[in-house]
């Protein structure tokens, strides 16, 4: 074999070699972008051995030893053994690792730049409803045009589809996401998460049933606790007075409870004019009764619009975040509250000068329970909950929720509104007509 021919095979041998390590261990490493860095990996792989299957046959045809119509004055080469050695045991290596591909349980599928199916596991049969041989080279949007795939497809960059139906077999739930791959190649991968699906409903009925069961006998004891005077008995009065205040903390969490399970279970909401002017006046008022002076309150529209939603979910979300402000921010603390419009929609935003939050812990806020400092949170009487709530009740009407703070300067908690969202105010000539 020629210097140039062995110089050549260097380069695929050491590229398996790297690639089967990063294949195995981005797959050992766990978790979802782990798995997808190595099954891209695997991918790769799948195209070279893909390649190197075209020039398989004329390596495959040398022989070990020399033909005997060779001419006498062709030296035979021991070279040629390693050579061959060496090439079938690479290809031995990338047949191994296309088989692990194609067994992987979640679905992978190779597009081409104008998204013909090259190459597809055999998750993706029972997941997304691709047949072998016919469905290779087929347009992948046009196979699955009766399902949510067909249209998040078209999109130039989608972002990753959570929780719809399998194509393959609907009873099922997947994940979805798009990679870039090679040059104008893309890499679609199907994750399998019906029984984390079924794991979720589980944990939502079983916090529903809870709370309404709880509901009752908490009732039954905060109206037993009411009917008791502390002046009847003195020396109990801060014993009943500490009692009626966790029993009322207590029905508000089960209320909370019940609202988030409501709102997890809704995938819309009602779509009515919510008056922002009213809305604003309300929010400040309430502010003013928790707040009985300690703060300063400033409230500021300058947007001069309306929304289109839920009036209830809306008060109950725009609410908590004017209440948090309340309860963390310092006796002599300034909050305000404004409504104005943005580039893009309308921001309503709570800002205080209170403790502030650290980084680190501005990610898990919205988590139901999550508490920055559990003694702080306790004294305050807060649930714990508010912040999920908001968070839902956001997701429902298309916006997001955006937190920035400054620990010892304050936090602001801004609500974005899409221009969807948006209504031009109602005129008083309006409202007299109806």
């Amino acid at each position: 074999m020629t210097q140039p021919v062995k110089s050549a095979w260097k380069l695929p041998l050491a590229l398996t070699g790297g690639l089967v390590a990063g294949a195995f261990g981005g797959w050992l490493a766990g978790g979802h972008v782990a798995s997808g860095v190595a099954l891209v990996a695997i991918a790769e792989i799948v195209l070279l051995l893909t390649h190197l299957r075209h020039i398989a046959k004329p390596i495959m045809s040398l022989s070990s030893k020399p033909p005997e119509d060779a001419p006498y004055d062709v030296p035979y080469d021991p070279r040629h053994d390693r050579f061959m050695m060496r090439s079938r045991r690479l290809a031995a290596n990338l047949h191994d690792l296309r088989r692990a591909a194609g067994n992987l349980p979640d679905a992978i599928v190779l597009l081409d730049q104008d998204q013909h199916v090259r190459w597809f596991n055999h998750a993706a049969e029972s997941l997304l409803g691709l047949r072998r041989p016919q469905d290779r080279g087929v347009v992948l949007k046009e196979k699955l045009h009766n399902s949510e795939l067909a249209g998040w497809l078209e999109e130039p960059s989608p972002e990753p589809l959570n929780d719809v139906s399998a194509p393959g077999a609907p009873s099922r739930h997947i994940n979805v996401t798009l990679l870039p791959f090679g040059q104008r190649q893309r890499l679609l991968l199907a994750r399998d998460i019906s029984h984390m699906s079924r794991l979720e409903q589980i944990r939502r009925d079983f916090v529903a049933n809870v709370s309404h069961e709880l509901r009752t006998p908490l009732t039954v004891i905060h109206g037993y606790l009411e009917l008791l005077d502390p002046e009847d008995v003195p020396h109990l009065a801060p014993v009943l007075s500490e009692m009626r205040a966790q029993s009322k903390r207590m029905g508000q969490i089960v209320e909370d409870l019940l609202t988030l399970s409501r709102l997890e279970t809704q995938d819309h909401v009602s779509e009515e004019r919510v008056q922002m002017a009213p809305l604003l006046a309300t929010l400040r008022k309430e502010a003013e009764a928790l707040s009985q002076g300690r703060h300063s309150i400033t409230v500021e529209n300058a947007a001069n619009i309306d929304l289109l939603g839920s009036p209830k979910d809306l008060h109950s979300a725009l609410s908590n975040l004017v209440s948090n402000a309340v309860r963390y921010t310092p006796t002599g603390g300034r909050i305000t509250i404004r409504w104005e419009r943005t580039a893009d929609g309308a921001n309503y935003s709570v800002t205080d000068t209170g403790y502030g939050i650290p980084a680190d812990h501005l990610s898990r806020l919205t988590e139901r329970f999550y508490r920055v400092s559990s003694s702080r949170s306790r004294d305050s009487g807060g649930t714990g909950l508010g912040l999920s709530i908001v968070k839902h009740v956001l997701g429902l009407h298309q916006a997001r929720l955006d937190i920035r703070s400054t620990p010892g300067q304050g936090s602001t908690f801004t609500c974005c509104f899409g221009r969807e969202r948006l209504l031009a105010p109602e005129t008083h000539e309006a409202r007299s007509a109806e």
